[in-house]
């Protein structure tokens, strides 16, 4: 995170976001899928460490299986001729739905997002291990006197009467904090920077540094 100034010169948070380049692996249609979708691939990955399906998913291999279908005339699904990826998403939308639309092969930038006024950003959370109700839940705690002793942080207590005799499913308590899928929803998009493909994004987002996200426009506007 940064800050930068805005046209009045007020201090604006920011998250800078390395967004691409992506490329293209596959376009995916109802006809042949069922549904409409478009998948993309961000970051190279070494050959000696990607998987052989990995490399057959973006390239074109030799292999028995590839020889049969050919002489059976089944034709082959149009390969990106990249690298491996680090990372590969899927994006639910027409082709037709991307700025400039999109094919096998080619590349989204950050320039697919200009005018874009407001974004969703995806990513896994911080993980804090196991954490208790106050730090995961925002419990204010016991009191400090009358008789409360070395349990100021516990939960307190939890159980219903006779009836149910049973705690109801979702109650908050100690556990496993973080560490899952998080989206900050309707965050603006402050700035573009094309040449270096950096998004500029109003406040944090979830994840540490370094980890991966996943921007797409916001559904929360008309």
């Amino acid at each position: 995170m940064t800050q930068i100034y805005d046209e009045s010169g007020a201090v604006v948070p920011v998250t800078v976001l390395q967004a691409g380049p992506c490329h293209v692996l596959q376009v995916k249609s109802i006809e042949r899928d069922g549904y409409e979708a478009v998948q993309v691939g961000y970051l190279d990955k070494p050959r000696r460490l990607a998987a052989r399906s990995e490399r057959g998913h973006v390239a074109k291999l030799e292999s028995k299986r590839q020889k049969g279908r050919a002489e059976a005339g089944v034709e082959p699904l149009a390969k990106a001729g990249c690298e491996p990826k680090r990372l590969v998403r899927e994006f639910r939308a027409p082709a037709g739905s991307f700025a400039g639309g999109v094919e096998v092969g080619g590349e989204i930038t950050v320039t697919a997002l200009e005018g874009v006024e407001r974004v969703d950003v995806t990513s896994t959370s911080k993980g804090r291990g196991f954490s208790g109700a106050m730090r995961r839940h925002n419990f204010a705690g016991q009191r400090a006197t009358h008789g409360v002793k070395k349990c100021h942080r516990h939960a307190g207590g939890t159980g219903c009467s006779a009836y149910p005799s049973r705690l109801f499913k979702g109650v908050r308590m100690a556990g496993q904090y973080g560490a899952s899928r998080t989206t900050v929803r309707n965050q603006k998009l402050v700035g573009i920077d094309a040449e270096n493909n950096l998004l500029l994004v109003r406040g944090g987002v979830p994840g540490h540094k370094g980890c991966f996200v996943v921007v797409r426009t916001t559904n929360k506007l008309k």
